[in-house]
């Protein structure tokens, strides 16, 4: 009988309700040996239904980019003195050193890493920060989670791309945990599945970060074009921009073309629920992301979550895409980029006759595949 376990999962920025962080870590974790789960993150309605051994703790209440960021990290450190728990699970970079700080003070405590993304990666490529911190910035990330991870009890990777593109990975304990779909419930989806007539309705759908990387113009671009011949299609964009003059452009493009497309979100982060309510409520889940060294070798929550409630996706040729959707009767690959978009009649035929998860979702898109693993490594060092 192994030994009860408190155990914090820790952000700054990812909400209390994170998907990852509290859906799936902490619900797993809190239901393995005798343990008490304690999330830790940025403010957001405490979900409904947590198991009873599952708590939650806020460490940011304002704005990413606001004096609350630094006070979150004394908020941090108090928590950890306040449970003192055996295992932490950092899921940002920025609670790495106070993390390795309180193992050094507390010798008993382990700590995990769950790297989430290529964080230098992604500060070198995306063009969010001014070109000549970008280099500073990303060295800086690097060199502090190559240093903690040689510390840590083994670090997590989210894609299994991280494994060749992150040089400490080699270096350390390493564990792919993919961000595969957890239900809400056991209702399998309806499969197979068939589009309406081009005479009906027909609900596509946008969901998640929404930004210019990943598509969200290209996204619109294919629903006009698509109403061509298909002249009820409509696009319901749902998710968080984190960018001001993008929202704005985008609420703008919304009221100019309301019979075509909605916005829900916008500022804030929409909770998961209403996006997993919003996939079920769709015909067609659209993958436009610009091709990206930051995106290029991951694969998508999004396309996880569309083949596991089965539904019809289009998205570009990634090589690593391609083959999960191909596999699975999924969808359709289409350029977003081409500069000429074929026939919308010709388009609308493909879709309309096309005959989606003969063979229902694929079990790999589910997060039980997961689970096991992240229980297994918390019996080996807890």
């Amino acid at each position: 009988m192994l030994p009860p376990l408190t155990i914090l999962l820790a952000s700054v920025l990812k909400p209390l309700d994170d998907t990852r962080m509290l859906g799936k870590f902490g619900r797993t974790l809190a239901g393995g040996r005798p343990t008490q789960v304690h999330v830790a993150g940025r403010w957001a309605p405490r979900p409904a239904q947590l198991p009873p051994n599952l708590y939650t703790h806020a460490l940011l209440h304002g704005s990413r980019l606001s004096l609350a960021r630094l006070l979150a990290q004394g908020r941090y450190w108090q928590l950890l003195r306040r449970l003192r728990p055996q295992v932490v699970v950092v899921h940002a970079p920025e609670l790495l050193p106070l993390t390795v700080l309180w193992q050094l003070w507390s010798p008993g405590c382990r700590f995990v890493y769950d790297v989430r993304e290529n964080y230098a990666l992604n500060i070198q490529t995306q063009a969010v920060y001014p070109a000549w911190a970008r280099g500073l910035l990303a060295g800086l990330v690097r060199h502090l989670e190559s240093q903690a991870a040689r510390r840590a009890s083994a670090v997590l990777l989210a894609e299994r791309s991280y494994a060749e593109e992150l040089p400490f990975a080699a270096k350390v304990r390493t564990l792919i945990l993919e961000n595969k779909y957890q239900p809400y419930d056991g209702a399998p989806p309806p499969y197979p599945r068939r589009l309406p007539a081009v005479s009906e309705p027909l609900r596509l759908l946008y969901s998640g970060t929404i930004s210019e990387l990943n598509g969200v113009w290209e996204a619109i671009r294919f629903a006009l074009h698509l109403r061509e011949a298909w002249p009820q299609a409509h696009l319901t964009i749902i998710g968080a921009c984190q960018q001001p003059g993008l929202l704005a452009r985008l609420q703008a493009a919304v009221e100019a073309a309301p019979q075509a497309l909605t916005l829900r979100g916008g500022p804030e982060l929409v909770p998961h629920a209403e996006v997993v309510a919003e996939i079920r409520r769709s015909h067609v889940g659209l993958l436009p992301y610009r091709p990206h060294p930051s995106t290029a070798r991951c694969v998508p929550t999004k396309l996880f979550e569309y083949q596991a409630n089965a539904l019809p996706v289009v998205l570009p040729p990634n090589p690593l895409w391609v083959p999960l959707v191909t596999d699975a009767e999924a969808g359709i690959v289409f350029d977003f980029q081409q500069s000429d978009y074929p026939s919308a009649p010709g388009l609308a035929w493909q879709l309309q006759n096309a005959l989606f998860y003969s063979a229902g979702p694929p079990s790999g898109a589910l997060w039980s595949s997961e689970a096991g693993k992240l229980l297994h490594l918390m019996d080996s060092i807890g």
